[in-house]
């Protein structure tokens, strides 16, 4: 395409246009609004993200103007995977969506982890059992709400924290979660305070050791340990 065509859709001239696109002047906001409606990409994504270096056509869009980073691949062909550090995890909601918070984690990669868009959480605090402080949680990304299914577990990044919590029940505009601490009471989160989703696929302790929930020794292993509580918890309940 030639600068006198997009300059013409733009209603400039092809000189002024020439001077955006070489960088010796910055498009004031109405030029900018009328570039992002033409190239159909969002004003969030110009500004923030140095577009030189990623497929457009690999970059996820989310409705409300948030980006998630496509796939990235270390030297050896493997996917990247983002770490997100201990005791810096309340420092993700604040970064979530900035291209250079999320290019400044370490990573690692897993050859078995190929498809999709991951990234590890750090597991913190009694409500994530059977995973203990120093665990990472990785996490595969969830692109639609309409996607999550009920009895699955996901990292919910909501507008408070994350969550590591299984779905009980989904409704038109919340899902109701459970914990596997049974302590814990099941809630309501409701879809607007939900910022990111990220579906459970495995666990790396501070051993490098990685936990699989699917394998049936573990979860007969886990309902059984969950159930004794829930015994427990009812024999309290009564005793007091």
């Amino acid at each position: 395409m030639s600068q006198q065509s997009i300059a013409g859709n733009l209603g400039i001239s092809r000189v002024r246009y020439a001077k955006y696109e070489d960088g010796r002047s910055e498009p004031p906001f109405d030029v900018l609004l009328n570039i992002s409606k033409y190239f159909s990409i969002s004003i969030d994504l110009m500004l923030t993200l140095d577009l030189r270096k990623y497929p457009l056509e690999d970059i996820i869009k989310l409705p409300d103007n948030r980006i998630v980073l496509p796939i990235l691949v270390d030297e050896a062909g493997e996917n990247k995977i983002e770490i997100v550090p201990h005791k810096a995890s309340m420092g993700y909601l604040e970064g979530y969506n900035d291209p250079g918070y999320i290019e400044s984690l370490q990573y690692m990669s897993l050859p078995f982890l190929r498809n999709g868009k991951y990234r590890a959480f750090p597991a913190e605090g009694d409500s994530m059992p059977p995973f203990k402080d120093g665990t990472y949680i990785i996490g595969e990304f969830v692109e639609k709400l309409s996607e999550l299914k009920v009895d699955k577990t996901y990292l919910i990044i909501t507008q408070s924290g994350l969550v590591y919590k299984t779905i009980e029940k989904i409704n038109h505009n919340s899902i109701i979660v459970s914990s596997k601490n049974i302590f814990y009471e099941n809630y309501e989160i409701p879809f607007s305070e939900i910022v990111e989703v990220w579906k459970f696929v495995k666990a790396l302790t501070d051993e490098y050791e990685l936990i699989d929930l699917t394998d049936s020794v573990i979860k007969d292993m886990f309902l059984s340990l969950k159930n004794d509580m829930k015994k427990m918890r009812e024999e309290l309940k009564k005793k007091y």
